[in-house]
């Protein structure tokens, strides 16, 4: 019965483990950006890279001497924009969209240094 319980102890505690990373997201990601990716990805679940689609994805870059994300759903939405935003979370701008947007505080986002994709679906 004791081998039992501690069983059923150790399978509650893997699965309460488990379920906090709900998301394969960088581990070194600021908290808030982890907490806006988590919704981002939330509602972009059905939006998945395959063959013909460049799913969702949260990517991070350097730009204007800070470190911003793009939250990016891809090819999924036509004419969607993605959204610009910095460590604390506060939104810069956004790229794309119907109008085809390509800068951020009046300056190209082409001058952006990719680092690195913290979430991709």
């Amino acid at each position: 019965m004791k081998q039992f319980f501690y069983f059923l102890l150790l399978g509650a505690a893997s699965g309460l483990l488990g379920a906090c990373d709900e998301f394969d997201i960088a581990k070194d990601t600021p908290a808030c950006v982890r907490t806006q990716t988590e919704e981002f990805a939330r509602g972009a679940a059905s939006c998945k890279t395959d063959q013909h689609t460049i799913g969702a994805s949260v990517k991070e870059y350097r730009f204007q001497n800070q470190t911003v994300y793009v939250l990016d759903m891809g090819n999924c939405i036509a004419d969607g924009s993605a959204e610009v935003i910095g460590e604390n979370c506060q939104r810069l701008g956004f790229l794309g969209g119907f109008g085809g947007s390509t800068t951020v505080n009046g300056e190209s986002f082409t001058k952006a240094e990719y680092k690195r994709t913290i979430w991709q679906n």
